[in-house]
């Protein structure tokens, strides 16, 4: 069984320490710790926290390897500090069945970077019809507990409603893309004066908003647990805190490029910028960080979508929506929580390790950096500044909105239990 020892890391950003990791768990935690025959890692001071979790990541694979695959797509992940991913159902065929979602589980097995979830659909082909085998799911192999039509909304009240009473008896949770579908006809961006500007067809805020109110309500009425997938707006933030004090149990999620991005950045019309939910305004990215600081949004979530060059490279109307996000995600984080004081670093362990793990239910991640715990660990350069180039991304896709942008922070080891699938900055 291999050694290896961390000298003089800063746990979760606070007193620096030695971890000693034997074999796939934490041995030890303290100081002036030595091992015969480890390999050492002079941390000097780096950040070291708990494995990353993603709640919301997609893979593509099956059906659409030209954009990525498990294998690539948790390449990227542990690129990014990622010690697991859960994978979003709208693959071809949709993860909708039992035997799809056990083939990408066994994917993740065999890619060996970064643990793979599945998450399952709720409906039948995402078509919004029919609830899914959500039972065949849980008890398949892969164990599903997290349920979602992401790229769809789960419009139909009655529908939703069966889901969460469905998933209430396994302690599963509904992951909502909350758009209300007649309301985004032809919308290409956000709302607001810079798509009338644009001759942009608009995507209001009441279209996130009105489905958040309804799911709340649902999830209150069956006592049922509801996440909402890539929160964007001011509006969306306090219909979350109401609920919460309510004491209805809903979680949310942030993406990384609706903490910093804004709709501003569509006048160049670079179909980069186009995302799903869209790029909202600067009110909405300040309320968005403030209530991932107040604990009202829950987690950080990439929403990692990858797309191959020519479903992106072409005019505004005919680009496919999406960034990928899982390179970078920590990084942006530190940008805009940590260096704006929002956050510290125990506070970003926890957006991105413990509660996506608690909310996702990922066996032995976001657990505590301590002596029997699973090496599960993310080693972060907080003083590095880098240039983004995709060309040096894992992910198959390049689609990233940050090509040529300095952002601080970079990861220069990623443990799996134990194993290093990152050192020194490239992966293992």
């Amino acid at each position: 069984m291999s050694k290896t020892l961390i000298r003089g890391a800063q746990v979760l950003g606070g007193d620096v320490q030695d971890v000693l990791i034997d074999g796939e768990t934490i041995a030890e935690v303290g100081t002036g710790l030595s091992a015969e025959g480890a390999t050492v890692i002079e941390a000097d001071g780096q950040i070291l926290l708990p494995g990353l979790v993603d709640l919301h990541t997609h893979l593509r694979e099956p059906g659409r390897e030209d954009s990525e695959t498990v294998l690539t797509g948790t390449r990227a992940a542990a690129s990014g500090g990622f010690t697991a991913v859960f994978a979003m159902a709208n693959t071809h065929p949709v993860a909708d069945t039992a035997g799809v979602v056990e083939q990408v589980y066994r994917l993740g097995k065999e890619s060996g970077y970064c643990d793979v979830q599945p998450i399952g659909a709720v409906t039948v082909g995402l078509e919004g019809k029919k609830l899914a085998e959500l039972g065949a799911m849980h008890d398949s192999a892969a164990g599903v507990t997290v349920f979602s039509d992401d790229g769809k909304c789960v419009d139909d009240a009655v529908i939703m409603r069966r889901a969460l009473e469905y998933v209430k008896a396994f302690g599963g949770v509904v992951a909502q893309h909350a758009q209300e579908p007649r309301l985004t006809e032809g919308a290409q961006m956000n709302e607001g004066v810079v798509s009338a500007e644009l001759g942009l067809g608009g995507w209001p805020a009441v279209a996130e908003e009105s489905i958040i109110a309804r799911d709340v309500l649902l999830a209150e009425h069956v006592g049922s647990r509801v996440h909402i997938c890539h929160l964007s707006t001011a509006g969306s933030v306090e219909i979350v805190r109401w609920a919460k004090s309510r004491g209805i149990d809903v979680t949310a999620e942030v993406t990384p490029h609706h903490l910093l991005l804004t709709d501003e950045l569509v006048r160049s019309y670079n179909p980069v910028y186009k995302v799903n939910p869209p790029l909202r305004t600067e009110k909405d990215v300040l309320a968005l960080r403030e209530a991932l600081a107040d604990g009202t949004i829950d987690i950080v979530a990439t929403d990692h979508a990858p797309h191959p060059h020519e479903d992106k490279d072409c005019e505004w109307a005919a680009a496919a929506m999406g960034m990928v996000g899982l390179e970078t995600a920590l990084s942006v984080v530190q940008q805009t929580m940590v260096e704006t004081g929002l956050l510290d670093w125990a506070g970003v362990a926890d957006r991105m390790s413990f509660a996506p793990a608690r909310i996702g239910r990922a066996t032995g991640h976001g657990r505590p950096v301590s002596a029997g715990e699973p090496a599960n660990l993310t080693l972060v350069d907080p003083a590095y500044r880098g240039v983004v180039d995709p060309a040096d991304f894992a992910s198959r896709s390049r689609n990233t909105p940050y090509e040529g942008r300095e952002l601080p922070g970079r990861v220069t080891h990623t443990f799996l239990r134990g194993r290093a699938t990152v050192v020194d900055g490239k992966l293992a």
